[in-house]
């Protein structure tokens, strides 16, 4: 992977990118009172478990605003040491809830129907695996930048 800051930039622009794409698909399913992703509706037993969907939906439009926000942090890490590797950690932590378990790869498995416990296999593959892309290209560009973010060379031209 290449050291330079133009990378990590591009890298951090894709995963600000990405968030806000997520934030966008979840006031969408917000207004239609729907859960799940674009192209993965969630299971009916799931209405059950939450009170107001379009709340539940807006809330997560708001973590999607949160993890936008923390991708720009990346584009020009912060020159203070703490609040540097903060934003990295926080970083990886995102890059973690989006690429595993219930992201990228678990609905990734569920597309392909090897996680039947994530809901039935998507009713619009286009629709499905286009999400999938996009949250693919995401936590790739999220851990191009937080990787950049880390080394050496961009702390010492920073002046740090």
């Amino acid at each position: 992977m290449t050291r330079s800051p133009r990378t990590r930039r591009i890298g951090a622009l894709t995963a600000c990118a990405g968030a806000l794409a997520y934030t966008v698909s979840k006031i969408d399913l917000a207004r239609e009172g729907e859960l799940g992703m674009p192209g993965f509706p969630a299971p009916q037993e799931a209405y059950a478990q939450v009170a107001d969907v379009t709340a539940a939906q807006l809330g997560n439009a708001g973590l999607g605003l949160l993890m936008a926000l923390v991708a720009l942090l990346l584009v020009r890490p912060p020159a203070a040491r703490s609040f540097r590797w903060a934003a990295i950690a926080v970083s990886w932590a995102g890059i973690a809830m989006v690429g595993a378990g219930a992201g990228v790869v678990g609905f990734g498995a569920r597309a392909a129907g090897v996680s039947p416990s994530l809901g039935d296999t998507p009713p619009d593959m286009g629709t499905a695996l286009a999400a999938l892309v996009v949250g693919a290209v995401w936590v790739a560009g999220w851990c191009v930048a937080a990787v950049g973010a880390g080394r050496r060379r961009d702390r010492i031209r920073s002046g740090v």
